[in-house]
């Protein structure tokens, strides 16, 4: 189906469209860093330990893992015959129809905003901590995030092929580090020995397995961006679904393996009370144990740098969200400009980091504790956003090709997208019921129940589709001709027309 775009959106081919050659390894690092390996390492780890099933928990990475391989089979499919960069926006609405893309736009528009800002107030917390610890000056933490959001904000501004060179340096550091502490548990024989308990069935399911199931899932956020930098990237058609099983396979054999070192360095009997103790300083402590006073520093030093590669890496995505969404004329048209030195969404940049400041204002002013509340709160907002949007992507990937049947391979539009939607549908139920104890609302007694604060953030996951909706409905009442391009006007310079796209 071709269609002709509003001239408000396509400006001209110089100021619309992003250009580059990103490789496989480059994207890769790109979405790999907004998985913040390290910090998932240290943080959530021993969180998922602790307050999920124990010794068990390594496991339920290799169990994600084995959901968004399913999920990443129809993502590939679709980035193969709709070759747009808009990700879930373009996917749903060429599978589900145009209202469902921008409800899905909004959604994950909120889910980054929600990660990213989260990490900001975590590397804020970290950088007053150290720097104090240092003897240095006790400076508030909402200071340090928003120097992070400048930084972060003049690398996005410029060409991303800067950024991706300052992630992958930080990627290599962070992963590096890891893999040496593995090694060395490894060779040391661990505390009792080194055993694969965390992969037994009486492990698996001890605790709360559902809790656990959320930090891991909660881990891979940001994998299935590749999409986003399609119009950036080397032969396209092949590059996105190759950074795309790269991405979700060694996040997940990286985070298996570094979660079983954490239990064989303290070994099953001893890994919980080690966590319980302090789950936030495991990773370091672990690393004084077997590494020594200089890998504590080096690890000390490489969890911000970490936490720095994560917040660049979201902030890179929702620029380019912003800039097709507007595009497609669903978001202000200055949002698609293209800086002509830079070739970077200039605008859209400085827009997501004036937006990050602001919200860091408003929690320093409402005085929310950075790791507590701004962390916890709005990671546990991402993580159930981000499974609904896949769930939902991958509903689309199969309703698309069952209309079009421009892809008649059984497995990869059918069955593997069918068994990642059942998957991360039973994910979302359960982040759902354990929503409570992941934002710490509990009653007077200390119970988790569903009171104000899980209220207001599940209600953020009901209202910003609920806004792509109700935008749908206007433009399709008041702006007809808008309406009709919105999907198709995502602006890909490889390809103009795109068959099968939903008339509804």
């Amino acid at each position: 189906m071709s269609v002709t775009k509003d001239p408000a959106v396509t400006g001209t081919p110089h100021a619309r469209t992003l250009k580059g050659s990103l490789g496989v390894t480059a994207i890769v690092f790109m979405v790999v860093a907004a998985a913040a390996p390290l910090t998932v390492v240290g943080g959530a780890a021993p969180l998922g330990i602790l307050l999920g099933n124990g010794v068990g928990f390594p496991s339920l990475y290799a169990v994600s893992a084995v959901i968004l391989l399913l999920f990443a089979v129809g993502l590939a499919a679709m980035t193969r015959h709709v070759p747009k960069p808009g990700a879930f926006f373009t996917f749903v609405g060429y599978g589900l129809g145009r209202p469902a893309g921008l409800a899905s736009a909004f959604l994950a528009l909120l889910t980054y905003t929600a990660i990213q800002v989260s990490v900001h107030g975590y590397i804020g917390y970290i950088l007053q901590v150290t720097v104090t610890g240092l003897g240095g000056p006790d400076i508030p933490w909402y200071l340090y995030s928003l120097a992070v959001i400048a930084i972060v904000g003049f690398l996005g501004y410029r060409h991303i092929d800067l950024s991706s060179r300052v992630l992958g340096i930080l990627l290599v550091g962070e992963v590096g580090i890891v893999l040496v502490l593995v090694i060395a548990i490894v060779f040391s024989g661990g505390e009792q020995g080194l055993s694969a308990a965390p992969f037994l069935p009486e492990n698996v399911f001890s605790g709360a397995p559902g809790v656990g199931l959320m930090f891991a899932i909660a881990a891979f956020i940001g994998f299935e961006a590749t999409a986003i930098f399609r119009d950036e990237a080397k032969d396209p058609t092949r590059t996105i679904p190759r950074a795309t099983y790269t991405a979700v396979i060694g996040i997940g054999v990286f985070y298996t393996l570094a979660s079983w070192g954490l239990v064989m360095a303290w070994g099953p009997d001893n890994v919980l009370g080690v966590a319980a103790e302090d789950p936030g300083a495991m990773i370091i402590v672990t690393t004084a144990k077997y590494l020594g006073v200089v890998g504590e520093v080096i690890i000390n030093v490489l969890l911000i740098t970490s936490m720095f590669a994560c917040v660049l890496s979201f902030h890179n995505v929702i620029t380019r969200y912003q800039h097709s969404m507007s595009n497609a004329s669903v978001l202000p048209n200055v949002l698609g400009r293209v800086h002509p030195k830079h070739l970077s969404p200039h605008t859209s940049s400085v827009v997501q980091s004036a937006t990050a400041a602001v919200l860091i204002v408003v929690f320093a002013l409402l005085g929310l504790d950075p790791v507590l509340q701004v962390f916890t709160w709005f990671a546990g907002v991402a993580t159930l956003a981000i499974a609904i949007l896949m769930a939902i992507t991958s509903l689309a990937v199969i309703v698309y090709f069952a209309r079009t049947r421009q892809d008649r391979r059984l497995w990869n539009t059918v069955v593997a997208p069918a068994l990642g939607f059942l998957g991360l549908i039973g994910s979302a139920v359960i982040i759902i019921a354990y929503f409570p104890i992941m934002v710490g609302d509990v009653d007077a007694d200390g119970v988790p129940v569903f009171g104000g604060v899980s209220i207001a953030l599940l209600a953020l996951v009901v209202i910003f589709p609920l806004i792509g909706l109700v935008q749908a409905a206007v433009l399709r009442s008041r702006r007809p001709a808008v309406y009709a391009t919105i999907t198709d006007a995502i602006s890909d310079s490889s390809a103009s027309t795109v068959p099968g796209a939903p008339g509804a």
